[in-house]
């Protein structure tokens, strides 16, 4: 397989950040030398940079801001973006804002982009605002596309209601996301379900092929009840 360049796009709260994360440790499991550069501007709290610690000893490189720069944005990580854009040797995912805001920060890298080619995936939760009906889905696509000036792909669902999911509210997504897919003559294959429901939310669905992820991005208020806290 030769190195990639994988863009992951999504609106707020769609999982483009946990699926980064997944694609990353998939990609690099299979000997490929990873690197994933967090572009997301946008949402504060699932950001693929705090995954940061795990990633170096699994040997995945991740590119985003450091010590007490952490929270802060694009300008000081573009040279390192810029490099591993430019080096075919690496197969890079780029985690990019969730929302037509935050796809702008990939328009300084527009050109680079375009010369390597890229894999643009657009991720899509039915239960999130904005991305509920084919309607507002094709509508998002459209403004995503628009502020990055590239074209989308791919659509994978992610429809999902955490601790309420169920299979028919999965299916439900499924097929949502298939009349959109349809409608924009864009390949649509695949479904994400978190591995702790995988007994609730079967493979196949509507003939899809369903994907298993780790739920690895907490909340802060996830993070303090987890060291008792609060």
């Amino acid at each position: 397989m030769k190195p990639q360049l994988y863009i992951i796009i999504g609106a707020y709260g769609s999982g483009k950040s946990e699926y980064s994360i997944h694609l990353a440790r998939s990609l690099k499991a299979q000997g490929l030398d990873v690197v994933l550069a967090d572009l997301d501007v946008v949402n504060p709290y699932f950001r693929s940079r705090e995954i940061r610690d795990d990633f170096i000893l699994e040997g995945i490189d991740v590119i985003a801001p450091e010590g007490e720069y952490k929270h802060s944005d694009l300008p000081m990580i573009s040279p390192r973006v810029k490099g591993a854009l430019q080096n075919r040797e690496k197969t890079v995912i780029l985690d990019v804002g969730g929302d037509p805001a935050g796809c702008r920060t990939l328009g300084r890298f527009e050109e680079i982009i375009k010369n390597r080619g890229y894999n643009m995936i657009f991720i899509v939760n039915t239960m999130r605002p904005f991305t509920t009906t084919p309607e507002e889905i094709i509508t998002m696509k459209e403004a995503l596309e628009a502020t990055s000036r590239l074209q989308i792909t791919e659509i994978v669902c992610n429809t999902n209601l955490m601790e309420e999911t169920t299979a028919d509210i999965v299916l439900s997504g499924i097929k949502t996301v298939d009349k959109a897919a349809k409608q924009l003559s864009l390949p649509f294959d695949t479904y994400l379900v978190l591995s702790k429901y995988i007994s609730i939310v079967p493979d196949h669905l509507y003939g899809k092929k369903r994907e298993v992820m780790k739920y690895n991005l907490q909340k802060p208020w996830e993070l303090l009840i987890a060291r008792g806290i609060c």
